[in-house]
Parts: C-alpha cells; sequence; structure tokens
C-alpha cells in the first residue's frame, strides 16, 4: 500500500494546507510561514506553468521540513510533473481509474476525489485506501460515519481527508466526527486565520503528544 506512509504522517498531523498560485515560486512566504509554524503536509496545486516541475523541485529543496504534494491533478500530465518535481503524493478532486493505475506505475500516492457512495465503493474495490471527500462542507461533517452502515461498516470505508470549504476552526469537529484529516485551502487569506491555524497546530501537536 504505498498510500501507507502518508497515512501513517497524517496519524501524527491530521492537517494539510493546499496552496494555490500559477508560479509555485510566488508560494514561498506561505510556504516559510507553514515550516515555522510546524505544519507537515502542504499540496502545490499544478498549473501549466512552464516552469512548474524545476520550481517544484526548488521549493522541495528550500523547505526540507515540508513534506510536499501536488493537488488539483486531473490527468497524466499533472500526474507526470508531480512524478518529475518529486513531490511525494498527489491529490485529485476527481476519481479516475486511468490516474489511479498510472499512479501505481509510478509508484506515487494518489488520493483521489470522491463524494458520492457509489464512488467512495469503487474507489474501495480499486484499491485506494486514502481518499479525499470533496467538497465536504456540501455534506455537513456527519456525512463519513454515515455511510459506514449501508457500505459494510468502518472496515469497507477507506482513510478520509475532508477538502473543500473548510476553515481552522472546522478541523477539530470534523476529526471529531470521524475523519481522519482536514484539508484546508483558501481559508488562510487573512491574519486572523493563520493566527487560527497556529493555534490549531499547537493544539494537534498536543493531542499527539
Amino acid at each position: 500500500m504505498i498510500e501507507a506512509g502518508l497515512i501513517e504522517a497524517l496519524h501524527h498531523q491530521p492537517l494539510l494546507v493546499v496552496l494555490r498560485a500559477f508560479d509555485p515560486l510566488d508560494l514561498a512566504e506561505s510556504l516559510e510561514r507553514l515550516q515555522l509554524l510546524g505544519v507537515h503536509q502542504v499540496e502545490i496545486a499544478w498549473s501549466g506553468h512552464p516552469q512548474w516541475v524545476p520550481h517544484c523541485a526548488l521549493l522541495r529543496q528550500r523547505f526540507p521540513r515540508l513534506h510536499l504534494g501536488a493537488a488539483s491533478v486531473l490527468d497524466g500530465a499533472g500526474l507526470a510533473a508531480a512524478a518529475a518535481a518529486g513531490l511525494a503524493y498527489v491529490v485529485s478532486p476527481v476519481l479516475d481509474r486511468q490516474l489511479v493505475d498510472r499512479a501505481r506505475q509510478l509508484r506515487l500516492p494518489l488520493v483521489p476525489g470522491v463524494l458520492s457512495p457509489t464512488e467512495v465503493h469503487q474507489a474501495w474495490l480499486w484499491g485506494c485506501s486514502l481518499v479525499k471527500l470533496f467538497p465536504a462542507s456540501s455534506v455537513g461533517k456527519a456525512y463519513w460515519q454515515r455511510l459506514a452502515g449501508p457500505l459494510g461498516g468502518e472496515r469497507s470505508l477507506p482513510h478520509c481527508i475532508a477538502a473543500g470549504g473548510l476553515r481552522p476552526g472546522d478541523v477539530e469537529p470534523w476529526l471529531e466526527a470521524g475523519v481522519d484529516a482536514v484539508a484546508l485551502g483558501g481559508a488562510l487569506a487573512n491574519d486572523a486565520e493563520w493566527q487560527l491555524l497556529a493555534a490549531l497546530v499547537a493544539r494537534l501537536g498536543a493531542r499527539s503528544r
């Protein structure tokens, strides 16, 4: 199970932060801030920037304490770019069999996006041990546990990252409701949100000790 390392890392800090910019180098300031806060998992959104691969590789070198992955990957081109940049994992908003199979060929952990019971079940049948519930805010924090009974119990569900429309204050309630981790994206738009994130990271660190 190539996703095992990421699942274990999320057990210690059940949080991911998603950053977006056409040129990944524009994210350097935010990455430094996240590294100083003690965030471990950061996704860099895939874009068509001609230097996306070398710039992501450079960011990996500049921020060695961050575990960088690729976000918003929809096709083989994004998957190949993430692999070429040396990113640790790939997250997609969709469930696509070709993407799943190609990621396995590359030995690159892939977290596909799911929402419906059919998609969750299909991902499980395809051997996806970790999925992204997206957009999570549209279904509410009780949704994941409601799927357990009809889909055969918790052992028949993959591990779950809730993502889409969530803010720092949502992380702990969603974790308590049964998801394994929460991804934050556009929520970090101002200093107040960053302060909430800093407090959250400290609380999550206290929980893991």
